[in-house]
C-alpha cells in the first residue's frame, strides 16, 4: 500500500470510529473492531502555538522548558477501555482550583508517561503552573508523579517540597525491583563531588551551554535513597529496562567531530555502563539526513523500538525503527561474535513513506510508541496523518489530506499536526484509532494498563561482597586495559606485542607507548553561577571544554593498564609517548566508573574505528597473546613476576606481592620494573616531578597531591598563572654565580632590549605578558603561540611594523560612465590611475603551538637534545607545557578562577 494510501485509510477509519462512538444500533450490536478490553492512559496536551498562533517546535538537545518558553499545557487522562465510547477521566486537573468565571483554564503540564509491570500505578512527570512575574530560578520545576488505579490515589513521589524542587526531574521508569529511574539535573553525586574540589555545587550545563545536563538518578517508590547513576556531561535520558534487567536509554554524547544521540546501557547501579549502539548511524533518515536514537523500548521479539528523528524538529515526530541491537552496533557494522553479517540492523516498522525532516510526510508521523505486550506485536502509537492547506493564507483556506498532486507543488505548505492515539500492528501494516483526532490538540505517550512481564532483577553490588570494600572506601574504580597496542583485535606494535614486550627486544626508549594521562571534564555553570566569557576556553573553544588531569601510570611493556580511576567521575584516557606528549587520538567518549567497580578493555580505538568502547560483545578478541605458560615469568623479565597463562603483564603486576592496581600520580615517572638484570642493565629511571627545585612556576595542584595521589587530585591549569610566568622565570646564564648573567625567556622574545630600544623579536615570537594588541582577550604571548603571524621588521625610522607585499590592480568604474571607481578587495588610492592598493601578510611558518596536540607542536624542536634551547627549561616544566596543550591550551581550566563576564 502506497504512503498517501495509507494516510487515505487511516483518514477513513478515523471517521467509522467517529460514528461508531456516536450509538446507535441494536444491543446485541457486535461490538465494534476498535474496542480493545484493556484500560489506556495517556497524555492530551495543546497544540504549542505562539501568540501569533504559529505552530512552536521541539529540540530534544533542550528536553524539559524551564523557562515557560514554550506554550501549551497538558493533562493526564484514563479510559477504562481503549473504545471511542469509553469515557475519559481527567486524572490531574483537579491538583488545581477550578478557574474563575471567565478566566483560562490552568496551564500545567504532564509529560513522559510510562506504567507499573502489574498494570495498577501509572508514573509520569508533572510540572505545576507558571508563577506570574517570577524569576526562572523560582518556577516550579518538573517533579515525577504517581497515580495508582486501585486506590484512585495521586502523589507526589518525592513528598518534601525542598527535595522536590531541587532539580527538573523527567523520563522516570520503573525498576524491576520497586525502584524508579529517571532523568534529573539535581546531580546529587556530583554535587558533592564539586563541593570536595574546593567548588561550589551547581547544577552543570551540558556541553553546548544551553541548559542543565540530565543525568539518570534512582530512588525508592517512597521518594527516598535519591542517587545519581550516570556522569555524562551532556544529557542522558529516556530510561526504560531490557528483559535482562539492564537500563537502557539515550545518551547525548556530545564531545568529538561525532556528536549525537545514541543508545547505552548500564546496571541499576550505574555500573557496566556501555555504548550500544548507533554511534556512526545517524545518517540513516529520509536521505541520508540525520538522525538521532529517541525513547528506546524492549520489543518482545528482542528488538529495540525507538523513535527516529533529527535534534530539531518543528512537527516534532519522526519514524518508527526496530533495531537488533543483540547482533549489531551500527546499521552496517555486526558485533565481533556475529562477523559476516551485512544489515542493515534498523528497519522501519512504519508504512513506507514517513519522513524525518520538516519536509510533508506522505505516510505521517510518529510521536510516540508502547509495545503492549499482549501476546501480539501490537503498540500503541501516538500518529498524525500528512495533511497540507488547501488555498493557504486565503479565506478559503482549508486542511486536505496529502495527495501525489499537492505535494508535487513546490509551494505546498502543511497543516498543522494532529497527533492521536492508534493501535499500530507492524506486522499486518494496520492501524486502528482509538478516538477521533482532535483538531488542536497533541495526544501522545499510551499507555495501556495490562501487566507485562517484569525483567529481570539485577542487584546493586555491595561493598564487601561484590565490590573490593579497599577500592569503594578510597572512591576509586578500576580501568583495566588488555593493551594499547590493541587497535580493535588488530596488533599494532612495532614488531608486535610478544617483541616489544620483551626486554631484550625492545627497550623502553624503543616502546611508543610508555604512560596513560587520566583527564577529567570540568563541569561549566550556568550564568547565574558564573558568567564567564567564550575567551576562557582560549583558542580550542567552548566546544573543546575545560580539563583538569587526574594522573598518569606507565604503560607495561606489552601495552597493558590496570590503574585506579576516580569514582562517579567523566574521564577520558590518552596515551602517551616517553615525554608525555599524547600520541593517540583524542578519546571522544566520557567513562565512568562506580566505586570498587573494575572494567576490562581489550584496547584502543581509531577515530574511523567501527566498534564501541566498552562493549564487551562487540569487540575483537584481545591482540594481546598474555603469558604463554603458568608459573614463570614472560622471557626476559624479573623472576619474581611469574605469571598465570594469558595474564597481561598489568595484571601480574597488580597480583604479585599484592601490588594492586597502579596508583596514578600528577608527576611523570618511569621505574624499571620489568627488565632481569640477569639479561641486560635496566632502563634508566626518569622523572619530571612538580616538586622538582628547578620547578618555581606556581603549582597547578595541591604540595599534598604532589606527594600523595588521592581520588580528589586534580592539577588545573591555567596560562596567566601557570605557563606564563615561566616566559618571565630567572634562568642561569653561563655564569652560574653571577646572578646579572641570568636571563628570561622575554629577555630575548620581545619587541624592546633591556635598553627600551624597539628590536626584531627573536624568532619572530614576542613572549610579553601584556595584551595582545590582535585579541585583547589573552596575552601577546598566547596569541604568538597559535597564531600564524606576520613577520616583523624595523623600517628606516626603527619602528616595528609588520612586513607585507603590497600590489596595485586597476580600479573598476561603476556604473559604467558614473566616474566612481570602487574596489572589489583592497582599498581605492584615487590618485591617477585610479587603483586598488592590496596587501597581503608574508607568509610565515607554522604556528609555535598547537591546540591539542604537543607532539606535532614545533616548540619542542628547539629544547630537544641538540636544539638550540636544550636544557633551559626543566622537564617538569617541559611536562607541565605538553599537558596544557594536549588537554586543549585552554586560557583558564577553572570556571571560578575566569574572569566574570
Amino acid at each position: 500500500m502506497s504512503a498517501l494510501n495509507w494516510s487515505v485509510r487511516i483518514l477513513g477509519l478515523v471517521l467509522v470510529a467517529n460514528l461508531a462512538g456516536c450509538g446507535g444500533g441494536s444491543e446485541d450490536q457486535q461490538p465494534d473492531p476498535v474496542v480493545l478490553d484493556f484500560k489506556v492512559a495517556y497524555i492530551k496536551r495543546s497544540l504549542p502555538l505562539d501568540e501569533d498562533g504559529v505552530l512552536v517546535g521541539g529540540d530534544v538537545r533542550e528536553p524539559y522548558d524551564m523557562d515557560f518558553e514554550r506554550p501549551g499545557g497538558a493533562k493526564l487522562m484514563l479510559r477504562d477501555r481503549a473504545s471511542p465510547s469509553a469515557p475519559e477521566t481527567d486524572l490531574t486537573s483537579g491538583l488545581f482550583p477550578p478557574p474563575a468565571e471567565g478566566e483560562p483554564p490552568v496551564e500545567y503540564d504532564v509529560r513522559d508517561l510510562t506504567v507499573s509491570y502489574d498494570g495498577t500505578k501509572l508514573l509520569f512527570a508533572l510540572r505545576f503552573p507558571e508563577i506570574p512575574n517570577a524569576d526562572p530560578e523560582d518556577q516550579p520545576t518538573w517533579n515525577i508523579w504517581e497515580y495508582d488505579t486501585v486506590s484512585a490515589v495521586l502523589r507526589r513521589v518525592i513528598p518534601s517540597d525542598i527535595t522536590a524542587e531541587a532539580g527538573q526531574d523527567i523520563s522516570p521508569h520503573y525498576l524491576p525491583d520497586g525502584r524508579i529511574v529517571f532523568a534529573s539535573t539535581r546531580q546529587r553525586q556530583a554535587k558533592a563531588i564539586l563541593l570536595d574540589e574546593g567548588k561550589p555545587q551547581f547544577a552543570h550545563q551540558e556541553e553546548d551551554d544551553n541548559v542543565h545536563a540530565l543525568s539518570l538518578h534512582v530512588m525508592n517508590s517512597d521518594g527516598s535513597d535519591i542517587h545519581q547513576i550516570s556522569f555524562n556531561q551532556s544529557h542522558d535520558m529516556d530510561p526504560d529496562v531490557l528483559p535482562n534487567g539492564r537500563i537502557v536509554f539515550t545518551r547525548w554524547d556530545n564531545i568529538g567531530q561525532r556528536r549525537g544521540m545514541h543508545l547505552y546501557t548500564m546496571k541499576p547501579d550505574g555500573s557496566d555502563l556501555s555504548l550500544y549502539y548507533g554511534k556512526r548511524s545517524h545518517d540513516t533518515g529520509t536521505d541520508g539526513a540525520e538522525v538521532q536514537f529517541l525513547r528506546p523500548k524492549a520489543l518482545p521479539d528482542g528488538r529495540i523500538l525507538t523513535i527516529l528523528r533529527p535534534f530539531d524538529s518543528l512537527y516534532e515526530g519522526g519514524d518508527l525503527l526496530a533495531i537488533n541491537t543483540t547482533d549489531y552496533i551500527d546499521n552496517t557494522q555486526p558485533v565481533a561474535s556475529m562477523a559476516g553479517l551485512t544489515g542493515p540492523a534498523q528497519v522501519s516498522i512504519a508504512p513506507t513513506g514517513v519522513r524525518t525532516d520538516d519536509l510533508p510526510s506522505p505516510a505521517g508521523r510518529y510521536r510516540s510508541a508502547f509495545p503492549m505486550a499482549d501476546g501480539t506485536n501490537r503498540m500503541l502509537v501516538s500518529w498524525s496523518q500528512c495533511r497540507v492547506l488547501d488555498q493557504p493564507n486565503t479565506p478559503n483556506q482549508r486542511i486536505v489530506p496529502c495527495t501525489p498532486e499537492r505535494l508535487a507543488d513546490p509551494a505546498v505548505v502543511e497543516a498543522n499536526p494532529l497527533f492521536s492515539l492508534y493501535v499500530y500492528n507492524p506486522d499486518a501494516r494496520t492501524q486502528i484509532p482509538l478516538f477521533t483526532p482532535e483538531e488542536g490538540a497533541y495526544y501522545t505517550d499510551a499507555v495501556s494498563l495490562s501487566p507485562r512481564p517484569r525483567p529481570a532483577v539485577i542487584l546493586d553490588g555491595v561493598a564487601g561482597v561484590d565490590l573490593d570494600q579497599d577500592l569503594v572506601s578510597e572512591g576509586v574504580g578500576v580501568l583495566d586495559i588488555k593493551s594499547v597496542y590493541d587497535f580493535d583485535g588488530v596488533d599494532t606494535a612495532p614488531g608486535g606485542i610478544t617483541a616489544v614486550r620483551d626486554p631484550l627486544i625492545a627497550t623502553a626508549a624503543q616502546r611508543p607507548a610508555r604512560f596513560i594521562r587520566i583527564e577529567k571534564a570540568v563541569s561549566q555553570p550556568d550564568d547565574d553561577v558564573r558568567d564567564i566569557d567564550n575567551s576562557a576556553f582560549g583558542f580550542g573553544g567552548r566546544g573543546g571544554g575545560m580539563r583538569e588531569i587526574l594522573g598518569y601510570v606507565p604503560v607495561e611493556p606489552d601495552g597493558s593498564a590496570q590503574f585506579k580511576v576516580p569514582a562517579n567521575v567523566a574521564f577520558a584516557i590518552s596515551v602517551l609517548d616517553g615525554s608525555g606528549k599524547r600520541v593517540s587520538q583524542r578519546h571522544n567518549n566520557w567513562m565512568t566508573v562506580k566505586p570498587g567497580e573494575v572494567r576490562v578493555c581489550n584496547g584502543c580505538h581509531t577515530g574511523n574505528s567501527v566498534l564501541p568502547h566498552g562493549r564487551a560483545d562487540a569487540e575483537a578478541a584481545s591482540a594481546n597473546p598474555g603469558a604463554p605458560t603458568t608459573g614463570s615469568a614472560f622471557p626476559n623479565t624479573e623472576p619474581a613476576l611469574f605469571a598465570d597463562m594469558g595474564e597481561t603483564m598489568a595484571q601480574v603486576w597488580s597480583r604479585i606481592d599484592n601490588h594492586g592496581p597502579r596508583t596514578p600520580n600528577l608527576n611523570l615517572e618511569f621505574h624499571d620494573d620489568w627488565t632481569d638484570p640477569a639479561a641486560r642493565a635496566k632502563d634508566p629511571d626518569f622523572s619530571a616531578r612538580f616538586d622538582d627545585v628547578s620547578f618555581t612556576t606556581p603549582l597547578p595542584t595541591s604540595l599534598a597531591c604532589v606527594s600523595t595521589w588521592s581520588s580528589l587530585c586534580r592539577v588545573t591549569i591555567n596560562y596567566d598563572a601557570h605557563i606564563q610566568p615561566l616566559w618571565s622565570k630567572d634562568r642561569p646564564g653561563a655564569d652560574l654565580m653571577d646572578p646579572a648573567d641570568d636571563e628570561t625567556c622575554t629577555n630575548c622574545h620581545n619587541v624592546a632590549d633591556t635598553n627600551d630600544v624597539a628590536r626584531v623579536p627573536a624568532a619572530q615570537l614576542d613572549l610579553r605578558a601584556a595584551q595582545s594588541v590582535d585579541n585583547i582577550d589573552f596575552n601577546t604571548s598566547y596569541v604568538e603561540l597559535f597564531i600564524q603571524d606576520t613577520s616583523q621588521s624595523l623600517n628606516g625610522g626603527g619602528v616595528l611594523v609588520d612586513d607585507n607585499i603590497t600590489t596595485r590592480v586597476p580600479a573598476v568604474e561603476e556604473p559604467v560612465g558614473s566616474g566612481t571607481f570602487v574596489c572589489t578587495e583592497g582599498v581605492l588610492d584615487p590618485g591617477p590611475p585610479p587603483e586598488c592598493v592590496i596587501t597581503t601578510p608574508v607568509n610565515a611558518p607554522s604556528p609555535v603551538m598547537r591546540v591539542g596536540d604537543a607532539l606535532n607542536s614545533r616548540f619542542f624542536q628547539v629544547f630537544a637534545a641538540g636544539g638550540s634551547h636544550a636544557g633551559r627549561l626543566s622537564d617538569a616544566e617541559l611536562k607541565l607545557i605538553a599537558e596544557w596543550l594536549d588537554v586543549g591550551a585552554q586560557y583558564y581550566n577553572n570556571p571560578f578562577e575566569a574572569p566574570v563576564n
